[in-house]
């Protein structure tokens, strides 16, 4: 079969489409022929060495920890699937990834994929909803009625927390650029800020935000400002920097497990119409270097799926 592999940490230069084995089935595990994966930038940390402390990985490695596709093998003490199912998943990040044919996978990880999106777009779902879902009501515990920030509510993350937000009944202000805005208006936001024109931390509303969630890469002192907009008692979340340790708020880190059941809440959510997967361009995996270029510089804008 075909895969995207690198065999060391490095700048994108090390990945490379190569020819690799097809995986079997071990036992609890299921093979699963792929319909598409999307990029995270999850991959292009592992792959850059960054979290080789956190996640050490076996080279030649395969990225792509979201997948969607079809069980084409099922391994010993498999049940609940067979031959033919369409799922989805968001994979272990050091085991071999989605950028493939074909990839093992758990199959205590799967989730029935929704029916109402063509199956390659549902590998837009997995990790980057799970995030904020994880983020919305495990970290923030929000409630209906209250009011949220969303910094950087343009990426794939921010499209789902307002969507999920909304639906849970809470007031969203959104930040985005003006080349999201549409799209984040699209999803529900009550507000939305432009923060190329006006800066975050004059967005303080009233008292404060009960809860805000931070989703852009910042600077320390960026972050922590972010969180001066937090009311006495509330809570900040973020899935990128780090935000001050403060008695005055709740203050939490996100960091994305993978979760079946949620998934497939997740997946029943998006063919109930209630919540819609964004795919902002579906390229071949061959492609996956140049994804990885773009992200790094800056110019990825939106989900990307990438299909074998």
């Amino acid at each position: 079969m075909k895969a995207i592999r690198y065999h060391s940490y490095g700048s994108t230069d090390v990945l490379a489409l190569e020819d690799a084995d097809r995986p079997t089935a071990g036992p609890g595990q299921v093979v699963i022929k792929v319909a598409g994966t999307s990029f995270n930038f999850l991959d292009a940390a592992i792959r850059a060495g960054i979290m080789q402390e956190a996640m050490p990985i076996a080279f030649p490695h395969t990225p792509g920890v979201d997948v969607s596709g079809t069980v084409a093998e099922t391994g010993e003490g498999v049940t609940g699937w067979s031959i033919g199912d369409p799922v989805v998943a968001f994979l272990p990040p050091t085991a071999p990834g989605a950028a493939a044919e074909y990839v093992a996978a758990p199959a205590a990880l799967l989730a029935a994929a929704p029916a109402t999106v063509p199956l390659a777009d549902a590998a837009a779902l997995p990790t980057v909803a799970l995030t904020a879902r994880q983020a919305l009501f495990d970290h923030l515990d929000l409630k209906p009625g209250q009011r949220l920030l969303v910094n950087g509510a343009g990426g794939a993350v921010g499209g789902y927390a307002v969507q999920l937000a909304k639906r849970a009944g809470a007031v969203v202000t959104a930040t985005a650029s003006p080349r999201s805005i549409e799209r984040v208006r699209a999803a529900g936001a009550d507000r939305i800020v432009d923060h190329t024109a006006t800066p975050v931390v004059d967005l303080l509303d009233g008292e404060g935000f009960d809860a805000v969630l931070q989703l852009v890469r910042d600077t320390p002192e960026a972050t922590a400002a972010l969180a001066g907009l937090v009311a006495d008692g509330g809570a900040f979340a973020s899935a990128t920097t780090p935000g001050p340790r403060t008695p005055r708020i709740r203050v939490e880190q996100v960091y994305v497990e993978s979760d079946a059941a949620r998934l497939a809440d997740l997946v029943s959510l998006v063919d109930a119409g209630e919540l819609r997967i964004e795919v902002a361009e579906r390229l071949p995996i061959a492609d996956l270097p140049a994804v990885h270029d773009r992200a790094v510089e800056g110019r990825l804008h939106g989900k990307t799926v990438l299909t074998p």
